[in-house]
C-alpha cells in the first residue's frame, strides 16, 4: 500500500495523533481510529491524556503531507470535514494497566507495575531471505510502493496521484526464492497525460514509465531480478483515475498483513496504528519480532516465529512458542530457554527496552507515523529499535552450551 491508500491515511492520521500526545504526555493512553469517505474524516476512539493539541489541524497537516491537496479529487487537507468523537480510555481497562495482576500480588519488581493492556497473541518473524532478514515478497512489495510515492513527489512522473497498491510474486524452490513471477502495481493517475487522452493510451505510457522509473530501479542491487518470464500487471481494470477516499472509505488498523510479514507469518489479528504502546496488541508484536530477528542474526535458524499471549491486567506473558520450521541449529526448547534469559517480554520491559514512551528527539516528533505506511518491520530506512540485532552476540554465545553438549 502506498501512503495514499485510503486505510493508510487512516493508520497515519491515527500516529500522528498519538506522536503528538506522547510528546506532550509520555503515559497517554491512546486508541485513536479515524475513519474517511469523500470529503470526511472522522476521528474517533478513547484517549486519556494531560496533553493539549488540535485533532483537525494534525489530521490536515498529515493529509497535505501525503499528498491530498486537490479538492478535484474529492478528497484535499484544505476542504474535507473534520469530525471529532473522543472518549477517554474504560477505567476498567485503566486499573489493569495502572496496577498489574503481579503488582496487586505485593511483587517489587518494577516490570510488575505495569498490566498487559489487553488480552490476545501476537506473533513476531524473521527470515534470511533478506538483509534485513523479512520475507522477500513482501520487502519487495514495500520497496516498489515507497519508490511509487518518491517518484510521485519529486516530480519524475507528475501525472501519479497518491493512492496505490503494490504486489509481488515470487517463485520459490526447495523453500528458497528463485525468481520474480509477477510484478503487480495499481496506481492512480490523472485521466490525461500531456496530449494523451485515451484510456489505452495512458495506460501504455504509464507501463512504460513505471518499468523505467521504479521497477528497475528497485532491483537493481537485489541478486534476483525481472525476466523476460515476469509478469508485468499494471492497473488491469484499464484506469484508475478515481482514488483515495472517493473511491473507497479507510478505516484504520484494516491492514495488517501488509503492516506485518505479507501473510508469509501468522498474525495474532490485532492491528498497530492509533495505539499506545501499553497494547500489546503493537509493543509485543515488536518485542516478537525483535526476537525472531535476533534469533535469526545469530545464525541459530534460518526461519523462526514468536507467538506470545497476553491476559489483560497481567504483566507475565501468559505462554511463549518458539518455531524455526526445523531449521535451527539447536532445539526449540533451547533457543526458548535463550530466550527467558535473554529477553524482557512484560509490558514494562518492553516499554524500557525500546523507549516507545518517549520519542526519540532527533526525529523531531514523528515516530509511530512513520511506520503506519510501508511497513513496520524490516524498515531499513528507519532507525527502529526493535529491529536491532543488539542481542544476536549473547544469543550466539549462550547457545554454545547445547552445541557443546550435542557434540559431546
Amino acid at each position: 500500500m502506498t501512503e495514499g491508500h485510503p486505510d493508510k491515511i487512516c493508520d497515519q492520521i491515527s500516529d500522528t495523533i498519538l506522536d503528538a500526545l506522547l510528546a506532550q504526555d509520555p503515559y497517554s493512553r491512546v486508541a485513536a481510529e479515524v475513519v474517511v469517505n469523500t470529503g470526511l474524516v472522522l476521528i474517533t476512539g478513547e484517549i486519556t491524556t494531560k496533553a493539549t493539541v488540535n485533532y483537525i489541524e494534525l489530521a490536515r497537516k498529515k493529509i497535505a503531507e501525503i499528498g491530498y491537496t486537490n479538492a478535484d479529487n474529492g478528497f484535499s487537507a484544505n476542504s474535507a470535514s473534520v469530525l471529532i468523537a473522543l472518549d477517554q480510555q474504560s477505567p476498567d481497562i485503566a486499573q489493569g494497566v495502572n496496577a498489574a495482576q503481579e503488582n496487586r500480588d505485593d511483587s517489587t519488581d518494577i516490570f510488575d507495575q505495569t498490566g498487559a493492556g489487553d488480552q490476545g497473541i501476537m506473533f513476531g518473524y524473521a527470515c534470511n531471505e533478506t538483509p534485513e532478514l523479512m520475507p522477500l515478497p513482501i520487502s519487495l512489495a514495500h520497496r516498489v510502493a515507497r519508490r511509487l510515492a518518491a517518484v510521485r513527489k519529486t516530480g519524475d512522473l507528475p501525472y501519479l496521484r497518491p493512492d496505490g497498491k503494490t504486489q509481488i510474486t515470487v517463485e520459490y524452490k526447495n523453500g528458497v526464492p528463485v525468481a520474480i513471477d509477477t510484478i503487480l502495481i495499481s496506481t492512480q493517475h490523472d485521466a490525461a497525460i500531456g496530449t494523451i487522452t485515451d484510456d489505452a493510451g495512458v495506460l501504455a505510457k504509464i507501463k512504460a514509465d513505471l518499468w523505467t522509473a521504479v521497477v528497475l530501479p528497485v532491483f537493481a542491487d537485489l541478486e534476483i531480478k525481472p525476466d523476460d518470464k515476469t509478469h508485468f500487471l499494471v492497473n488491469p481494470t484499464g484506469k484508475f483515475v478515481i482514488g483515495g477516499p472517493q473511491g473507497d472509505a479507510g478505516l484504520t488498523g484494516r491492514k495488517i498483513i501488509v503492516d506485518t510479514y505479507g501473510g508469509y507469518s501468522r498474525h495474532g489479528g490485532g492491528a498497530f496504528s492509533g495505539k499506545d504502546p501499553t497494547k500489546v496488541d503493537r509493543s509485543a508484536a515488536y518485542a516478537c519480532r525483535h526476537v525472531a530477528k535476533n534469533v535469526v542474526a545469530a545464525g541459530l535458524a534460518t526461519k523462526c516465529e514468536i507467538q506470545l499471549s497476553y491476559a489483560i491486567g497481567v504483566a507475565a506473558p501468559v505462554s511463549i512458542l518458539v518455531e524455526t520450521f526445523g531449521t535451527g541449529i539447536i532445539s526449540d526448547d533451547q533457543i526458548f530457554e535463550l530466550i527467558e534469559d535473554q529477553f524482557e517480554l512484560r509490558p514494562e520491559g518492553i516499554l524500557s527496552t525500546f523507549n516507545l514512551r518517549n520519542l526519540p528527539a532527533e526525529r523531531g516528533g514523528r515516530f509511530y507515523q512513520d511506520v503506519a505506511a510501508y511497513g513496520h518491520f524490516g524498515r531499513s530506512d528507519l532507525e527502529l529499535p526493535w529491529e536491532q540485532t543488539d542481542k544476536a552476540a549473547d544469543l550466539k554465545a549462550a547457545a554454545a552450551k547445547f552445541l557443546t553438549a550435542t557434540a559431546g
